[in-house]
């Protein structure tokens, strides 16, 4: 997730943005299987703010508010900790919205 976190630090808060960042956690996925569920999790999450404004305006402030949210989201996971952890971040993610 480092790699992501610095990747996405780098980027714009654009959709595509986002589109890119599901295709990485997709690689992520099959490169390292451990991940899969978290990297599935954060897909479908970035998936319904990608569909929500997709081929719709989507307002700056909005934009910037879910891309700090992801930002902070991916910065505050631990790939490598305990299973106590990594429940954690699993449901912390699970409960995650990027826009509301």
């Amino acid at each position: 997730m480092n790699d992501l976190h610095a990747w996405l630090s780098q980027q714009h808060h654009g959709l595509r943005t986002f589109q890119t960042f599901q295709h990485k956690l997709e690689m992520l996925g099959r490169s390292d299987p451990a991940q899969r569920g978290l990297c599935r999790l954060l897909s479908g999450i970035v998936g319904s703010y990608v569909e929500a404004f997709d081929e719709s305006p989507l307002p700056v402030d909005t934009a910037e508010v879910a891309y700090r949210r992801l930002l902070t989201l991916v910065e505050s996971l631990d790939l490598h900790g305990n299973a106590a952890r990594r429940l954690a971040d699993i449901n912390r993610v699970a409960d995650s919205q990027l826009w509301q």
